[in-house]
């Protein structure tokens, strides 16, 4: 299992990586969307799988009984989600706003953004 998600996170950065050098906008946003759920996985995955119970420590007890689940990679993979959706909706915003004032999403078609859509120099 863990061999599986280690290829596939391969595959979700190289994808990522591939996507944000292209040149079209709405490929570089896919391109991040690859990216936070390939570093999503990869918390996951190096937070060791484990079928156990929660981490919760039973009354009168005064530590984990084993096997538990380790609650540190799992808040810290809904930190990376949060992080990951605030930095997606920033790009697509920004995206757009490019968009409505250069007038093409082809990322080398804006050699500059000095002038308006239809102004001449």
């Amino acid at each position: 299992m863990t061999f599986l998600l280690a290829v596939i996170i391969g595959v979700l950065y190289a994808a990522g990586t591939y996507l944000i050098l292209r040149r079209s906008m709405v490929k570089v946003i896919f391109g991040l969307i690859f990216l936070g759920h390939a570093a999503n996985l990869m918390i996951f995955t190096v937070g060791r799988l484990t079928k156990g119970a929660p981490a919760f420590v039973p009354e009168g007890m005064e530590g984990f009984t084993e096997p538990f689940a380790d609650p540190l990679p799992q808040a810290l993979i809904l930190t990376a989600i949060v992080i990951g959706f605030g930095v997606q909706a920033f790009t697509i915003v920004l995206f757009k706003r490019t968009y409505q004032t250069v007038g093409t999403e082809d990322l080398d078609k804006m050699k500059s953004t000095d002038q308006l859509p239809g102004e001449e120099l």
